[in-house]
């Protein structure tokens, strides 16, 4: 999923989060994180763009390419329903998670 309006906003806040999926529960989690990126851009008007993207087949990497007006905007999403949601199933479908990325676009 991508909104394109992030590419037209300097100083955006930035967030790249990467997982590796526990055996077997790929389509789970990726119908969890889509719903997750989903709600972001349409409930969320901090929210610019929210990719969900996968590594090769064969392999259970997930990544988040994630980009917020302002890094206010995503202390907001942080508190959003759809955000809880998805936390609620990560134990369960996350065999490991790398720490979290955060940058400013120029």
């Amino acid at each position: 999923m991508t909104n394109s309006k992030a590419f037209h906003s300097p100083n955006a806040f930035v967030v790249i989060a990467e997982f590796v999926v526990k055996e077997g529960l790929m389509d789970s989690f990726l119908a969890h994180a889509t719903d997750d990126a989903r709600h972001s851009l349409a409930d969320e008007p901090g929210c610019l763009q929210f990719d969900v993207l996968r590594t090769p087949k064969g392999t259970h990497g997930v990544l988040f390419y994630e980009v917020y007006k302002s890094e206010e905007a995503f202390q907001n999403h942080l508190a959003t329903p759809h955000v809880q949601r998805f936390r609620n199933i990560l134990s369960d479908h996350v065999a490991a998670e790398q720490p979290v990325r955060m940058l400013a676009r120029p």
